[in-house]
């Protein structure tokens, strides 16, 4: 088992930063009420990816898995991002793709929603995500939301608590969560985990902050083995690279390393009391599909909500380390704030 932050400690860290302890306490209840389902019906938001056609074809394929069989993706709105020049310009081709696996265009996310059971947030840019997720969760469909949940620790606090307040099941991950290797750790592979170093790309876009954009995917490979409860965080910056450390409640230290030059690559060690073992490689995103359709099966997350928010608290942190030239950035200061603009920005929604 992992050294992690004991849960009812990690509960009252969370609710001190903002977030509700009903909120925490409440969704594996929710999820427990939804009916378990062996088919549906699954709609995409945003055809600007490639993870849109990568889950299309694994589910809509003549050769699907058996993990897969009765859901089919059935309708897509193709609408991402509006300014984001790299997303714009895949929708037409990716249109394409997946219509020829059977998949109809719609014009709107309120037609869609009139087509589906369950719903794929796939559009790349964050920004519009609250807005989207907003229509999905009022129309009461469960939703996985493809990274990032959103374009701001606020936003991404602001889609769980409604998702709460509807009672509607939600959840996100990178898809590097489910790499063999990380999964072996979390398993107990290594024992206790003592510390890690994990790296990925962390390309930047100018419209999001750092990390949420590319980064997130190394720093979601970091919390799956470390486990939450990290409560500061630094970061060295410079135009090719980004260190940052965290420093966990139990004295343990985690660190990621986003690169912008050299190989496009993914891993990472573990430092275990049984041993050390490397991270990788990745291989596809049929792992986490699989979680995904199992979600939407039994209406219950695999990754608890607390935990996706605190890995956008430490993109935040680090982001706020940067502002600060290196200063030490209180992990449960950033979260007490976002939570606090959350419950403001959600009064116009609901």
């Amino acid at each position: 088992m992992k050294k992690n932050l004991p849960r009812r400690q990690f509960i009252r860290t969370a609710t001190a930063a903002g977030i509700g302890a009903a909120l925490l306490e409440s969704f594996p209840k929710l999820y427990a009420k939804n009916n378990a389902r062996n088919e549906g019906r699954v709609g995409i938001i945003g055809l600007d990816t490639s993870h849109s056609v990568a889950f299309t074809k694994s589910l809509n394929g003549t050769e699907a898995a058996p993990e897969f069989k009765g859901y089919k993706v059935v309708a897509a709105y193709p609408k991402g991002s509006n300014d984001i020049e790299s997303s714009v310009k895949r929708i037409p081709g990716y249109i394409e793709e997946v219509k020829k696996l059977g998949v109809e265009i719609v014009g709107s996310v309120e037609e869609l929603l009139k087509k589906v059971d369950f719903v794929l947030l796939e559009t790349n840019d964050g920004r519009p995500h609250l807005e989207q997720a907003m229509k999905v969760i009022k129309a009461g469909k469960p939703m996985f939301i493809d990274k990032p949940v959103a374009a701001s620790l606020t936003d991404v606090i602001s889609i769980y608590d409604a998702a709460k307040q509807h009672n509607v099941p939600i959840f996100s991950s990178s898809s590097l969560r489910y790499m063999e290797s990380v999964q072996d750790v979390v398993k107990g592979k290594v024992g206790t985990v003592l510390g890690a170093d994990t790296f990925s790309p962390a390309t930047i876009e100018k419209t999001h902050p750092d990390f949420f954009w590319y980064g997130i995917h190394g720093i979601e490979i970091l919390f799956s083995v470390m486990g939450p409860g990290c409560k500061e965080v630094r970061r060295v910056s410079t135009n090719d690279t980004d260190i940052v450390a965290g420093t966990w409640n139990d004295g343990r230290v985690g660190t990621f390393r986003g690169t912008r030059t050299g190989t496009h690559d993914y891993g990472g060690t573990v430092y275990g009391a049984k041993g050390n073992i490397c991270l990788g490689p990745f291989k596809d995103y049929d792992a986490l599909l699989v979680q995904i359709v199992e979600f939407f099966k039994t209406g219950r997350a695999p990754v608890r909500p607390e935990d996706t928010v605190e890995i956008y608290a430490f993109m935040e942190a680090a982001d706020e380390s940067k502002r600060t030239n290196g200063a030490v950035a209180n992990m449960q200061g950033i979260w007490t704030n976002a939570a606090k603009q959350a419950e403001k920005k959600l009064k116009d929604f609901i």
